[in-house]
């Protein structure tokens, strides 16, 4: 064990208290306790932390800073002067994105006989898709219903959500497990061959379906393994860097460029599926957080710039439990899947502050109020702070050698420091999981923007202001899935190519313009960059006029 000697006071604390919290019975909060927490406490209530955006269609509304800076933003190069007239690629479907809502567009679009090439920034899988450890949800047990998975879903965004979308992912999600496992996802089951379930925060039956506490790789391989064996051509380290639009505004492809040599391409597409996934390395408020390293909400500013409307911009998912010690992997996610099996979430007295189950807003706010208000949280010698999450607590109630068969990722994740988590508790603080709003699609997966689809955390209005555990591997699998549909059959009924061009791009630089945006703020960012200041130029590979000054 590496805790110092400050830290391992208060663990001997949550030793002693552990006998005596076995026994407790903890209720959940009432709605208007839930209330007050997330005024007083969540990050997306802080005033000061947003601002109203100036430009496009979503003008007027608050955004955090760190999203509006790359929404108001200047193209990251000119594409004025390339030529539109020899596309390099011809396609049906373009699909932006190598996720999962990526991958399953592609799928289904190529099942339904569309032309379709997929692009992808890094490489197909590079996502976090791979990253989603505790499961997917799907009512599909005797004592469930996709109803009850609906008001579920409605609760847990406080009630915001955008009724359509919400009811196509409940409705779609027992068809997705099923899709799953006959390609062969590994899901973990009991002796007689039914799929194990358990609960996740908010949730008020057991629909939790999970493959240990790698589920999100597990899906990302068979459906990678799925897109090669179905020969779905796809292009990687390939940035899309804007959108392509005929003369009436309709998307008609895109402008991609190599990662390592600058090179641009052109792909002329009848209908375009952004599936670019979320903004966690924009780190709002500074926070760390979860994401994979291409997570930059490039998807967001592409849709912005050709007239996309954006849905729930004000709200993000801080996950309660990211790492918050050892300092070399702070900010990774803890999955919620620990708290699902019984661990508690402990103050340096070695109390209880909270249901462990309540949805991850309620949550996080805890945390937060539990070390900034209550001063009740354990400090690192770093100067961070957190509160212990029992993990071993999970050996005692289910058996030794429990918490090593059953959480192996987050075992070997600690196991690394010398941490060993069925021995000693970890240390958790909350870190930005989740971008809550997105572009806004219906039930097709349509934006309103012709020949434009969204899948996946790209989109908002599904969750409302506040997503579940396991929602979110399902919306990437019933949205990408019907957004390659939609797409596909669009652009079946297209009798020729569509015109190509830029045109979105001159009006919205001169709204900029006119708003006084700053000329050397440039999007999309592509990838995040934590170089010390003087060694930064993410945009040079580009062009001298796309580098900083």
């Amino acid at each position: 064990m590496v805790y110092p000697e400050s830290m391992r006071e208060s663990i001997k604390r949550l030793e002693g208290t552990r006998k005596e919290r076995m026994d407790q019975e903890f209720v959940m909060r009432t709605a208007d306790q839930k209330k007050e927490l997330l005024k007083g406490f969540h990050p997306d209530y802080i005033e000061e932390s947003m601002r109203e955006l100036t430009v496009g269609p979503n003008k007027g509304q608050r955004t955090p800073h760190e999203l509006a800076d790359v929404l108001e933003a200047y193209p990251v190069s000119d594409v004025g002067g390339l030529d539109f007239g020899s596309p390099d690629y011809d396609v049906d479907v373009l699909v932006i994105g190598g996720g999962g809502a990526g991958v399953s567009a592609a799928l289904v679009a190529k099942e339904a006989g569309a032309n379709v090439l997929l692009v992808t920034k890094l490489r197909v899988g590079d996502a976090n898709t791979r990253m989603a450890q505790g499961g997917i949800q799907g009512a599909d047990k005797p004592n469930d219903s996709p109803e009850r998975h609906y008001l579920d879903v409605l609760g847990g965004g406080h009630f915001k959500n955008v009724p359509e979308l919400a009811k196509a992912l409940v409705m779609d999600a027992p068809g997705v497990v099923t899709w799953l496992e006959k390609l062969g996802v590994m899901f973990d089951k009991e002796d007689d061959g039914t799929m194990k379930t358990i609960h996740g925060g908010g949730t008020s039956r057991k629909r939790m379906h999970f493959c240990r506490d790698y589920t999100g790789a597990e899906i990302m391989r068979v459906l990678r393994d799925e897109m090669l064996n179905h020969d779905v051509p796809e292009v990687e380290f390939a940035a899309a860097i804007e959108l392509l639009t005929d003369s009436k505004g309709a998307v008609s492809g895109a402008v991609l460029v190599n990662l390592e040599t600058g090179q641009k391409r052109i792909v002329r597409a009848k209908t375009t599926i952004l599936a670019t996934g979320g903004c966690g390395r924009l780190h709002m408020q500074g926070f760390p957080c979860t994401n994979h390293y291409g997570a930059t909400a490039d998807g967001l500013v592409l849709a912005y710039r050709v007239g996309a409307e954006l849905a729930f911009i004000d709200t993000i998912q801080y996950h309660p439990t990211g790492v918050a010690y050892p300092e070399q992997i702070v900010g990774l996610l803890i999955t919620e899947k620990v708290r699902s099996l019984g661990a508690h979430l402990v103050n340096s007295e070695g109390n209880r502050f909270i249901y462990e189950l309540e949805s991850r807003d309620i949550t996080a706010s805890a945390i937060i109020r539990e070390c900034r208000e209550q001063k009740k949280g354990i400090d690192t010698p770093t100067g961070g702070v957190g509160v212990w999450l029992d993990s071993p607590l999970l050996d005692v109630l289910k058996g030794e050698g429990f918490v090593r068969s059953s959480l192996p990722a987050m075992f070997h994740q600690f196991a690394r420091y010398d941490i060993e988590m069925d021995k000693v508790p970890v240390l958790t603080y909350p870190t930005q999981h989740y971008q809550n709003g997105g572009i806004l699609v219906n039930g097709k997966a349509e934006t309103g923007v012709k020949g434009l689809y969204a899948a996946g955390e790209t989109v908002g209005g599904i969750h409302g202001r506040n997503r579940l555990m396991g929602n979110s591997l399902l919306d990437i699998l019933v949205f990408g899935r019907r957004a390659g549909e939609a797409a596909a059959e669009a652009a079946k009924a297209m009798k020729q190519a569509p015109e190509i061009g830029a045109s979105h791009v001159g009006p919205f630089v001169e709204e900029l313009k006119a708003a006084g945006v700053p000329k050397d703020r440039r999007s999309p960012k592509l990838l995040p960059d934590y170089r010390r200041p003087e060694m930064q130029g993410r945009y040079a590979f580009l062009g001298p006029e796309c580098t900083p000054a």
